[in-house]
């Protein structure tokens, strides 16, 4: 497999290497860009790599501060295509991972493979303002989902969308967008996917996932796609303002947070136990100036929260029920520092789940030499846990390059 995965990346740099003459490329708008003689296609290529240091310590009531762990390694490192086929209303994405986070999660569903691909998606603008999405990408979820994590305003998401998050998933998505007047904007998606996570080869277990996305853009779209950006970095000029809510039905469900989490076994005739889960989510991002706040709002409840057998007796395992809560707010200055803190809820249905509520509050400074394409981050995040004297203390440190 890495023979193979090394061959497919020298021949993709090869293809594409004497495909362009790149003298007049510019950091952080893609290695390779090439548009055909006759404006028949075009593809541009991009490298993407996180390095992460990581501290982590204990803080005893009794007993102060443990000695702490800590580790360095590679957060993320992806090679990106993008462009067009045909027609410039055919687009499409390619996305490939290959540190061992994004590879890991192998199972006998993705016939024990590795997990490389990320995104294989086209998008077919196929009538107004009709656009049809088909393949593998994410889902028209929470807003800090969607937004790249090479944009993350914090070294990395917060635990809401650790917890919540409907990540990516094979199916189609409709996306419809229109405007009232000069500037109002509104942002209609639904799709309909198969509701197991990325990279299952396997036929679909349970039913479908259905999703609802609206948007709506009072004041007009921000600059450079801001509004799914972290930071300030086109610093608006006019407050702008977008407002989101999604609503996730995943019928007959095999796993304990909808598409993600473990699969729910039990002793039925196909092996899985099922149930329908609902997701819900609202969320915010708001700039002007050096000045940004996004917040966040989800829960997640159940048909039935606890995994049962065809006998009616417990498994043991529960679905993730509960509701989170994520805000942020930061300030960018005019030499591209900027400073930023978060807070973060995290609550749980007890009676379920037996988890205990957990508070995270991180604080982070931030230098970008090149917007996201080239920045360092780094912040502190202390966190309690409900009843728990206990807490704990993280640092990490961040760097970041996109070609």
């Amino acid at each position: 497999m890495k023979k193979f995965n090394l061959l497919l990346i020298l021949a993709l740099f090869t293809t594409v290497s004497f495909a362009q003459d790149t003298t007049n490329n510019i950091f952080g708008k893609g290695l390779y860009h090439v548009i055909a003689k006759d404006n028949s296609y075009s593809m541009k290529f991009a490298i993407r790599m996180q390095s992460l240091f990581i501290g982590e310590w204990n803080i005893h009531e009794d007993d102060g501060m443990s000695p702490g762990k800590s580790q360095f390694l590679v957060r993320r490192a992806r090679l990106k295509f993008g462009g067009f086929a045909y027609s410039p209303k055919l687009k499409y994405k390619v996305e490939i991972g290959l540190t061992n986070r994004d590879l890991s999660g192998g199972s006998s569903h993705t016939k024990d493979s590795p997990r490389m691909l990320l995104d294989a998606v086209i998008k077919w603008n196929f009538y107004k303002n009709f656009t049809l999405w088909a393949g593998q990408t994410k889902l028209p979820g929470n807003r800090e989902r969607v937004i790249s994590s090479a944009n993350l305003q914090l070294v990395d998401r917060s635990k809401l969308n650790s917890n919540f998050n409907i990540d990516r998933d094979m199916g189609a998505q409709l996306r419809h967008h229109f405007t009232v007047g000069n500037k109002f904007t509104v942002r209609e998606m639904f799709s309909v996917s198969q509701g197991e996570g990325r990279n299952v080869t396997d036929v679909n277990l349970g039913g479908y996932q259905y999703t609802s996305r609206l948007e709506i853009l009072p004041f007009g779209k921000f600059s450079g796609k801001g509004d799914y950006i972290g930071s300030s970095i086109k610093r608006e000029e006019k407050p702008k303002l977008a407002l989101g809510g999604t609503y996730d039905l995943h019928d007959r469900a095999v796993k304990t947070k909808s598409n993600q989490g473990k699969y729910m076994e039990n002793d039925s005739p196909s092996g899985y136990f099922e149930t329908d889960i609902t997701t819900i989510f609202a969320d915010m991002m708001f700039k002007y100036g050096g000045f940004s706040i996004m917040g966040e709002y989800a829960v997640r409840t159940a048909e039935q929260d606890s995994v049962m057998n065809v006998d009616g007796t417990k498994t043991g395992q529960v679905i993730s029920v509960g509701k989170g809560m994520n805000f942020q707010m930061g300030y960018m200055f005019k030499n591209n520092w900027e400073v930023a803190g978060r807070y973060t809820l995290t609550d749980w249905n007890t009676d379920v789940t037996g988890k205990e509520a957990q508070t995270q509050y991180t604080l982070g400074l931030s230098k970008f030499f090149v917007g996201h394409k080239l920045k360092i981050q780094t912040d502190v995040t202390y966190s309690t846990t409900e009843n728990n004297p206990n807490s704990d203390l993280i640092y990490r440190m961040q760097f970041d390059v996109h070609f």
